[in-house]
């Protein structure tokens, strides 16, 4: 006869019970990290935002500026020493964390003071995140300049990343390259990622900034880039005359929620961070509706998922 340990017991017992209630575990499963962009809310306070996000549910920000002010470490709150320690206070004391710092760095630029002033403010926002216990800092890839042969700037994109990822060797901060610009297709995105693997480089899936150009449907983008994807940027869309229209994540027509399966059937243990670009287009919806539906939402798809 099989004998069973009390804790087994119990395990089996609590299960019969579930059941008899009619509830259905999954033990894989769980809600995902949910995260926002202080983009989609340029003129909170630093304590708004982090009230916000404690009320409404989310595990961690990620930050794209305070108040206007996209140069983070020139920031009130990470300009001293004492500030940085308050601020992380703060963000503990409502079981919150760091998840990603958005740099504006572009790596597609040639050698020159522009380039240097671009890879020297990424180091600078390495030494923040470092700081904060932040794990990722954003840069962009960002233009194939029509001077410059594609071939170049993607040398210059990928010597970028292993400069900045050496950089960050001894921080423990990974540099993440943003899906973004004109360095969207998977192909250019999968050849950058091979050539500049390093413990401290990785890649920002964002499903809009490239189905929007590319039309890549998401599994087609997802198998070659998934082993270097670390942060995911949700967004929804409606397209019209070639213009983006950002709406809340049910109504729009980017198969965004494709990304989500795969990535959540995949188990990938990210953030799904929400990128609402209020700062660059004040005329879509407020943060206080658009930020609190988004948690929503996503739980609302997951569940159909998980069943």
């Amino acid at each position: 006869m099989e004998t069973y340990s009390r804790r087994n017991f119990m395990k089996l017992a609590g299960i019969a019970s579930a059941a008899a209630l009619g509830l259905s575990f999954n033990f894989k499963k769980k809600m995902p990290l949910l995260s926002f962009s202080t983009l989609g809310c340029p003129d909170w306070s630093f304590q708004q935002i982090v009230a916000f996000a404690a009320a409404n549910k989310y595990d961690g920000l990620e930050l794209r500026g305070l108040q206007r002010e996209l140069d983070l470490p020139k920031c009130t709150e990470f300009n001293s020493q004492q500030n940085i320690k308050t601020t992380v206070a703060l963000m503990r004391s409502h079981g919150l964390k760091f998840v990603n710092l958005g740099a504006s760095s572009n790596l597609h630029q040639p050698p020159g003071s522009s380039r240097t002033k671009n890879l020297d403010d990424a180091k600078r926002f390495i030494d923040l995140a470092h700081q904060i216990n932040c794990p990722f800092i954003r840069v962009f890839p960002n233009n194939f300049p029509t001077e410059q042969e594609k071939t170049e700037t993607i040398d210059l994109i990928v010597s970028g990343l292993l400069e900045l990822g050496q950089y960050a060797s001894q921080s423990g901060v990974k540099v993440l390259l943003e899906t973004h610009g004109d360095v969207v297709y998977s192909e250019d995105l999968e050849k950058i990622m091979k050539a500049s693997e390093h413990p401290q480089v990785g890649l920002i899936w964002d499903p809009l900034n490239m189905w929007v150009i590319t039309r890549e449907a998401p599994a087609t983008v997802y198998t070659p880039l998934k082993k270097y994807i670390h942060h995911v940027h949700i967004k929804n869309a409606t397209l019209a005359n070639g213009k983006i229209n950002y709406v809340l994540l049910n109504n729009g027509e980017v198969p965004v929620f494709e990304a989500i399966d795969l990535l959540y059937q995949d188990n990938y243990s990210g953030y799904y961070s929400f990128e609402w670009e209020k700062l660059w287009h004040p005329e879509i919806e407020s943060p206080e509706i658009a930020l609190a539906d988004y948690p929503k939402a996503m739980a609302r798809h997951l569940e159909t998922i998980r069943k």
